[in-house]
């Protein structure tokens, strides 16, 4: 992103790096817990207070899922079957893909002038599973995923091992990503930046740029 907040078109080939959950892939624990809690307001108390998203994090930056069940089961023991099921019914939580952005995401891999790779919080545990059911996973030159290098955004070291491992200049990058924490995180390396909220303005951001 430009100073301005305008970028001017280009045609100069660019590394682009997309977030996964979130921007290609409908992912919420609520479509899980809907079906085990009678009412929104227990599952929303549980979300919030023992399978939180700090919670969940932890396995996203290397934790095991055997030793993140074990904490909370010994600190909520009434809530053993509920948190049990987190991962034994992961799954679940997954939505499908956001067809609007995978469209996108297949109309930049037909230019041939750029790079596509992936910068996800996923656990290294899970991710295979996502690996399976979306085929559109293949089309990237390389992901990286958080539990398996035990790294996370916005830890920059992260962002760095992205540029190191695939060898990518810092200026030629184009991220998208739906967490405003993360987003800063990458313009402070120097990455040019896009918040999704939405795939008709991510097309209108990849338009500006000239990426389509």
């Amino acid at each position: 992103m430009s100073k301005n907040g305008f970028t001017q078109p280009t045609n100069e080939a660019k590394h682009i790096v997309f977030d996964l959950g979130g921007v290609l892939i409908d992912w919420n624990p609520a479509y899980l817990y809907q079906r085990i809690f009678r009412s929104q307001e227990a599952m929303g108390y549980f979300l919030k207070n023992i399978c939180t998203f700090e919670w969940n994090e932890a396995q996203d930056g290397g934790r095991s899922i055997a030793d993140a069940t074990q904490i909370l089961v010994q600190r909520f023991p009434e809530y053993t079957f509920e948190i049990n099921s987190f991962y034994r019914f992961w799954p679940e939580m997954l939505g499908g893909a956001i067809t609007g952005t995978v469209d996108l995401l297949s109309r930049v891999k037909s230019n041939q002038n750029h790079s596509l790779f992936a910068l996800t919080n996923w656990s290294a545990e899970t991710f295979p599973v996502a690996m399976e059911r979306f085929e559109f996973l293949q089309w990237f030159e390389g992901i990286l995923v958080s539990g398996e290098e035990k790294l996370k955004k916005p830890d920059p070291l992260f962002y760095k091992r992205l540029e190191e491992k695939y060898a990518l200049n810092s200026s030629k990058i184009v991220f998208i990503d739906d967490n405003l924490r993360n987003i800063a995180a990458a313009e402070r390396l120097g990455w040019d930046v896009i918040r999704f909220q939405n795939p008709a303005l991510l097309e209108t951001e990849f338009f500006n740029r000239g990426l389509l």
